[in-house]
């Protein structure tokens, strides 16, 4: 559907560089709204969801807050947060560093690669039925247009 029908506007953009913008962030919202709701049954959230797969991507190495926070898709989120809410879930551990005691090592536990295997599943299963839609060369076309969108 186009942008226009969903957001049920009457008068034309400014501009396509106005539409392209507005089709972005509601597309974007829209991917969001779906991911939590696959999401919800298993207790965690988008953010919570990005954390454990940085640390999946990582394991068996530890990540500490800063690197978690610089790899987050969401940079306004708080890692520290975030990591005690999985902590509390038994999704992963926190270790105070040997070696420097101001330090954190953070590493996914069993259960969190478990959890993270079957969510993954999912959304990736949900992904590919909406991202189906684009051929392999529209879908290369689209991240390069991003890319280049943010310089």
């Amino acid at each position: 559907m186009k942008i226009e029908e969903e957001i049920k506007q009457n008068k034309p953009f400014k501009s396509e560089h106005q539409k392209a913008v507005v089709n972005l962030m509601f597309t974007a919202s829209w991917w969001a709204q779906h991911a939590t709701r696959l999401l919800r049954p298993y207790g965690i959230s988008q953010e919570q969801y990005n954390i454990l797969r940085i640390l999946r991507g990582m394991h068996p190495e530890p990540a500490t807050i800063k690197t978690l926070t610089e790899r987050m898709l969401d940079k306004n989120s708080n890692a520290s947060r975030l990591v005690e809410k999985l902590k509390q879930k038994k999704l992963l551990d926190r270790l105070e560093c040997p070696n420097d005691r101001r330090r954190v090592d953070i590493t996914i536990t069993e259960s969190g690669l478990r959890m993270l295997d079957e969510t993954s599943l999912l959304m990736e299963g949900n992904m590919s039925t909406y991202f189906n839609t684009l051929t392999v060369e529209e879908a290369k076309q689209l991240n390069d247009l991003l890319d280049k969108m943010r310089g």
